[in-house]
């Protein structure tokens, strides 16, 4: 069990005259990795992400609140949005089998479908609620501060509902409420109702979070092997102790990335999985990286490249004519899945057709394998960088390592850019004059200023 990661793509002596970052460039790098490590576990205290990993105490509430509920539901359906949703979107693609929610019960292995509520659109949620039975359905209410608009106006509904259908007292059974330990409306709700809560650690921000309660609950539910999910990501965590550049994958994955953007002006970062069950870990990687590194700097100045999911061997006929021709502006990171050479075999057939016949007895593995590499190769030829991060095989353990890998990449670059990873000040305003506008108390000021703002002018109409 290991990852991998090969970078030459991104270095200067592989590709054309002009392009990649320099050794000299990479090797004066170092000493702000370092710093910048430094900084980051300084704050172990600050940033619980670190050791969500090791906290016993933490996954034993979620191994808890599963085994009790075991086998008490058919379905589960989780509110929450940003990264109380992405996560635990990302674990069930990843480590469950292909369309979960459409296998029968046995094929399931008697273990829930998992539904997320990520928005507030209300053609969504009024399809949902026809379509589950509530006598069987769990509710998990995700948000840390207890406020989150969206999420609190999904469980305003989803619990009239269940109250509607199953009564007030039995409905209280089918919550599970995953916030703050101590502060925040659903804890207050949690103490005065009796309705079972388990923690997000007040250290813990919301897209640094999916190790928590917040993914490993649903994860626990639907029979994901959590531990093992946990472990992948400790020894990520164990490994990046080093504070040498050469010895640390996160530190070496940021520090590639902000020389990229920094130094050669590749400002979009695409992280391109070549596995279906990876697709939505590249959407989680987005929220991450873009809430966390898109930000004013002390200075008044604006930093943050801007990430970019794909999946291959899909994009190759969607973004990749971009990659590879457009504007000289990104780094492509494929994340590439050994061991699939004997799976999917490709029949031998219609061998007089130039089309068709070179395919026989190969196998699709192999393909999408192939079809990786020559990517990267293309990508190269052309001053196109690129680097490829390799994992044995795609499980539990593999996606933990990947996620903390990530994370650390995250808080790292952070530092790197000279911005705080873990605030997200740039959506505030716009919370605040939702809150205005929807009559929400202490919110006197953003109206003032909401109304303050010029209005629609007909003259830019049609």
């Amino acid at each position: 069990m290991a990852l991998s990661f090969d970078f030459t793509n991104m270095m200067a002596g592989a590709l054309p005259p002009g392009a990649g970052i320099s050794g000299e460039q990479y090797a004066a790098s170092a000493d702000a990795f370092a710093r910048a490590h430094a900084a980051v576990h300084a704050r172990t205290h600050d940033l619980g992400f670190l050791t969500l990993a090791t906290n016993v105490p933490l996954l034993a509430q979620s191994l808890a609140v599963a085994e009790r509920l075991r086998g008490r539901f058919d379905d589960i359906l989780l509110l929450g949005i940003g990264g109380s949703a992405l996560g635990p979107i990302a674990l069930r693609t990843a480590l469950c089998p292909p369309r979960w929610n459409e296998l029968t019960k046995e094929q399931r292995g008697g273990h829930p479908r998992l539904h997320v509520l990520d928005n507030v659109d209300p053609a969504t949620i009024e399809a949902m609620l026809a379509r589950l039975e509530l006598a069987k359905t769990l509710v998990l209410v995700v948000s840390k501060s207890g406020g989150t608009v969206e999420t609190m106006a999904q469980y305003l509904i989803v619990r009239d509902a269940l109250a509607q259908a199953l009564g007030e007292e039995v409905a209280k059974q089918h919550i599970v409420l995953v916030t703050d330990p101590q502060v925040g409306a659903l804890r207050r709700i949690a103490r005065d109702e009796g309705i079972t809560a388990v923690e997000i650690p007040a250290n813990v921000g919301g897209r640094f979070s999916v190790l928590s309660p917040v993914g490993i609950l649903p994860a626990a539910l639907i029979g994901i092997d959590v531990q093992a999910l946990l472990a992948g990501a400790a020894h990520v965590t164990e490994q990046a102790q080093s504070p040498e550049l050469s010895r640390n994958l996160p530190g070496t994955f940021a520090v590639l990335q902000w020389l990229a953007d920094t130094r050669h002006g590749r400002s979009v970062q695409v992280l391109m999985p070549y596995a279906d069950t990876l697709r939505d870990l590249a959407h989680w990687f987005v929220q991450l990286w873009a809430e966390s590194l898109g930000k004013l700097k002390p200075d008044g100045s604006s930093v943050g490249p801007t990430p970019l999911p794909a999946v291959g061997a899909t994009d190759q006929h969607s973004q990749v004519q971009l990659f590879m021709e457009g504007p000289k502006d990104k780094t492509v990171t494929f994340i590439a899945v050994q061991g699939r050479e004997h799976e999917g075999r490709i029949p031998a057939r219609h061998a007089d057709f130039p089309e068709l016949g070179y395919l026989g007895g190969h196998s699709l593995g192999e393909l999408i394998d192939i079809e990786q590499r020559a990517t990267a190769g293309a990508l190269a030829a052309r001053g196109r960088l690129n680097a490829t991060i390799s994992v044995d095989t795609v499980d539990a353990w593999h996606v933990g390592a990947l996620m903390q890998l990530f994370a650390l990449a995250t808080a790292y670059a952070g530092e790197l850019y000279g911005v705080n990873a873990f605030d997200q000040p740039g959506v505030e305003l716009g919370k605040q004059f939702a809150y205005a506008m929807l009559g929400r108390a202490g919110s006197d000021q953003a109206r003032a200023e909401w109304d303050a703002l010029p209005k629609p002018d007909p003259r830019w109409r049609m």
